[in-house]
């Protein structure tokens, strides 16, 4: 698989999940065909250009938080989204049961 058609797969599943949502590294990769992929699904997010629509803040890792640090302006924005967009967190965490996209 090229670069491109890999990007182009995670692009497509993260683009899929709905508003109100989230989806780990880990489900991103395997329903992108890459089931060892969690980290390049966050190298491939962490180039993302700036404007762009992809809603990169959906994703999260597999313990329900955002993997930047607590204090920097990234963790604040994607919280800030999640939770604009009706996404609860307890104690820095998402509540995968309740928040997790199931891919339908």
């Amino acid at each position: 698989m090229s670069e491109l058609n890999r990007n182009q797969k995670i692009w497509l599943v993260v683009s899929e999940i709905p508003e109100g949502k989230v989806a780990t590294y880990g489900q991103v990769a395997e329903m992108a065909g890459l089931p060892t992929g969690a980290r390049i699904v966050g190298n491939v997010l962490s180039k993302l250009p700036r404007g762009s629509h992809l809603p990169w803040h959906r994703v999260v890792n597999s313990k329900g938080e955002i993997s930047f640090t607590q204090d920097s302006p990234r963790y604040q924005t994607q919280r800030e989204l999640l939770e604009a967009e009706g996404v609860v967190f307890l104690n820095q965490k998402i509540n995968l049961k309740n928040y997790r996209w199931d891919g339908a």
